[in-house]
């Protein structure tokens, strides 16, 4: 039997959930558990499960404890009643926060010997077993107290993280992390250190800089202090453009830009964490390392994933990556080409190609000047070399192709929205929605087995509506695990209506619209107006003549905009002559900006639609 406090209070027999029924019981196993192994007395019991105890504590917890017995009959701990209380006796390693605090201690014991890696590992490894507030809706003095510290250990450890793997030379593959925690946990000094760094050594000194103002306001408007010396220090580095900024403490010293790359022992591995909860995708995961395996000897393969947005070809080629990983031992690389993202422009080649090098171990004033060089010497760096590149969110094949390595056994593992097809010898995967059966899986695992179970039919409702994509799915799974009032149903009205959708499928820092909506940024304004007059009909699925019909097109400018629409993965082709709209694309095409020429959607299109500019 295994005890989860790491999150909701859970207890499973074999892998699966065992219900502790009511609140009661489960503050008794939590404050048991505190003290597992140990007496804890009668007394202490009554005084935490109740402020004011009435005559009957007493006897409520020997019926309690009996209820609770009943429960763990099944596994092999034993509740054993002592002269001045009860005792669990249950070994360390099946209760998840023992388990978590063993990993930090070993990994902190790996950092002092320079084992880096195995310290990242076990680092990661802790993290991994959270699954929200430690001992969350338990609301006892005793445990409230156990959560605080607990839920600080994990912030600290999680700082850690991300501190060695900036050691290692980590650095782009870290902006996305580090900047999600940092909105959560804006006042945590150590994640905006972290993060100025990571941007400086991506070459984005300015958003560093953005970073610390950012900081330096919260603090004074909330607390009224003034950023640490540790946090002032780095951003005078950053002003100064000195090297220590850019280059990670742990990189071999200063030596020719040779092409066999960085020494032995300092491989680089710039691959963001896998996720945990990753759910399907057998069958592409199949495909792709199938493709690996039987790949022609001394020669680099690609395989290039496309797909609509938030469809989860970023989470397919990291997991990919990590599972072949020890195929590629001269290391692993990340680059975030950031191609459909409205905050920013896509990365050019020569920006990436820099932050490569840099994670390739040279420093900045060993990198040459122009594209040419500094394409050419990074394909020698690859030369006779077995490496592994993911090139994430690619906005055109001109953006990867000066990123290729030229020979070696180097693995490229290309994402985009769109179709590459002029990236000549890519194999490629075409990444549709995951099936239901696979969306409701990935719901219950991030929204909690046990309450998506109690509503088989809303949770399908669910995943139906959130068109079986993940992303969507992982918020409004997220939304429902951070509100324990809800139920299934109460999230499927919020998913029915469109407006109202669109409102539960946005975070604090992801907003699924927005997401779609960056997908339109390379289409022009009459194949923008072709969406959404097409969104606008009430037909699920169409024709070169419907589309006619409806816009006014010829059938050959139906034809041109259909394969635009197409390439970028904002349709779908059902069959040879036969197109659709995925149905949160539809909604976010109904959001584009009327056309200019007047000739736009029916009038009923409201006008605080109309004002969302793509």
């Amino acid at each position: 039997m295994e005890y989860l406090v790491l999150g909701a209070l859970e207890t499973r027999q074999g892998g699966v959930l065992v219900d502790v029924r009511g609140m009661r019981q489960q503050r008794l196993l939590a404050l048991l558990l505190l003290n597992a192994g140990r007496v804890v007395p009668m007394d202490f019991l009554v005084d935490e499960l109740w402020e004011d105890p009435p005559p009957s504590a007493r006897p409520q917890v020997h019926n309690a404890i009996r209820d609770l017995r009943r429960v763990l009959a099944a596994g092999e701990h034993r509740l054993v009643t002592v002269d001045v209380g009860y005792r669990l006796a249950v070994p360390e390693d099946a209760v998840d926060a023992h388990r978590f605090t063993r990993k930090v201690r070993e990994a902190r014991a790996a950092e002092r010997d320079g084992r880096f890696p195995e310290a990242i590992r076990l680092l990661q490894a802790a993290v991994d077993l959270w699954r929200g507030d430690a001992f969350a809706g338990i609301h006892c003095p005793a445990v409230t107290s156990a959560a605080v510290k607990l839920n600080e250990q994990r912030l600290t450890a999680l700082e850690d993280l991300m501190a060695l793997r900036l050691k290692v030379g980590e650095t782009s593959s870290l902006v996305g992390e580090l900047t999600a925690l940092l909105a959560e946990y804006p006042l945590r000094d150590s994640l905006r250190r972290s993060l100025m760094t990571a941007l400086c050594r991506s070459g984005r000194q300015a958003h560093a800089l953005a970073v610390y103002d950012e900081g330096r306001r919260f603090l004074a408007d909330e607390l009224g202090l003034e950023p640490s010396p540790q946090l002032r220090a780095l951003h005078s580095e950053i002003l100064a453009d000195a090297p220590g900024v850019h280059d990670a403490p742990e990189r071999p010293p200063a030596r020719p830009a040779a092409a066999e790359g960085p020494a032995p022992g300092q491989r680089p591995n710039c691959l963001p964490h896998d996720l945990t909860d990753f759910t399907g995708r057998s069958a592409e995961l199949a495909l792709l390392q199938e493709a690996v395996a039987r790949r022609a000897a001394g020669a680099p393969l690609m395989l290039a994933i496309d797909g609509m947005g938030g469809v989860g070809k970023t989470t397919l080629a990291v997991r990919v990556a990590h599972r072949v990983t020890a195929d590629f031992p001269d290391g692993q690389f990340f680059a975030a080409l950031d191609g459909f993202d409205e905050s920013r422009p896509p990365v050019p080649p020569s920006q990436a190609l820099a932050a490569l090098l840099r994670a390739d171990g040279l420093g900045p004033e060993r990198i040459p000047a122009s594209l040419e060089e500094r394409s050419a010497l990074w394909r020698s760096r690859l030369a006779g070399r077995r490496c592994l590149l993911v090139l994430d969110d690619a906005a055109t094949s001109a953006q990867v192709r000066p990123l290729l390595p030229g020979a070696g056994e180097t693995l490229v593992l290309v994402t985009s929205r769109r179709k590459l097809s002029a990236l000549d010898g890519s194999v490629a995967l075409p990444l549709d929605v995951l099936p239901p059966g696979d969306a409701v899986e990935l719901l219950a695992r991030v929204a909690g087995e046990r309450r998506v179970a109690r509503e088989p039919v809303r949770a399908a409702e669910a995943a139906a509506l959130c068109g079986y994509l993940p992303l969507a799915i992982r918020i409004a799974a997220t939304r429902l695990r951070d509100r324990p009032a809800w139920s299934v149903a109460d999230l499927v009205d919020r998913l029915a209506d469109p407006e109202r959708r669109a409102r539960c499928l946005r975070t604090a820092d992801r907003d699924l619209m927005a997401l779609l909506r960056a997908s339109y940024q390379y289409l022009d304004r009459a194949q923008q107006r072709f969406s959404l007059l097409m969104s606008r009909q009430p037909a699920g699925s169409f024709d070169v003549d419907r589309a006619a019909a409806v816009t006014g097109l010829s059938a050959d400018e139906v034809e041109g905009c259909l394969d635009v629409l197409y390439e970028n993965n904002l349709i779908r082709q059902e069959a040879a002559a036969l197109f659709s709209f995925h149905s949160l694309v539809r909604d976010c095409s109904r959001l584009l900006p009327e056309p200019p020429d007047g000739s736009g959607p029916p009038a009923d299109l409201t006008v605080g639609q109309l004002a969302v500019t793509a």
